[in-house]
């Protein structure tokens, strides 16, 4: 890249909420084996350096998903509803913070038009919907066991979820068109 480009912008590939992140966290904390029956909100504040009002917030939206359930008293805090390795990511993503693609994205951003000028041809919903189908593949298959694992193990575990079936990329052709676009003096 030339000298006076911005280059965060090539660097920045897919954006997460923080209700996201903090609430994979807080879900994360609450899984960790080896704890007391229950986490109190301040006990996850603390440990994961979030504010107690923000973590009453995504425990609230978490409790309502059915992903976590708390129990007051002495012996109270937070668990989680079910077994980790019976909560996926994706269920979890969804109930903080919903889909990267919705199917009503095209009707909801048309531009100044009523409808949208591509709405009958767009290559752009082709693109976004293939995104959402490989992003729902690793999601759907990674649970909260598989995030207690370190990061090189974790790794491993998703580098072989991504497979589009039927797809024109996995293709010798497909393939070979599109890594010789990328292999050009000016990547």
């Amino acid at each position: 890249m030339g000298g006076g480009e911005d280059t965060a912008a090539t660097e920045k590939v897919m954006k997460f909420s923080s209700q996201e992140e903090y609430g994979l966290r807080c879900l994360l904390r609450i899984a960790r084996p080896g704890g007391k029956a229950g986490l109190t909100l301040p006990e996850i504040s603390e440990a994961e350096r979030i504010s107690s009002f923000y973590v009453a917030k995504l425990l609230r939206i978490l409790r309502r998903a059915g992903l976590v359930k708390s129990a007051r008293g002495k012996i109270g805090g937070y668990t989680l509803s079910r077994p980790p390795d019976q909560i996926a990511v994706g269920e979890a993503l969804a109930a903080l913070g919903g889909r990267l693609f919705e199917s009503d994205f095209c009707t909801d951003h048309t531009g100044i038009e009523e409808t949208c000028a591509r709405s009958v041809d767009c290559s752009i919903r082709s693109l976004w919907r293939a995104v959402q189908n490989v992003v729902d593949q690793v999601l759907s298959k990674t649970t909260l066991t598989d995030l207690l694992r370190n990061e090189q193990e974790m790794s491993s575990l998703v580098s072989p979820l991504v497979q589009i079936p039927g797809s024109p990329m996995k293709s010798a052709a497909g393939a070979g068109a599109i890594q010789a676009r990328g292999s050009g003096p000016s990547d």
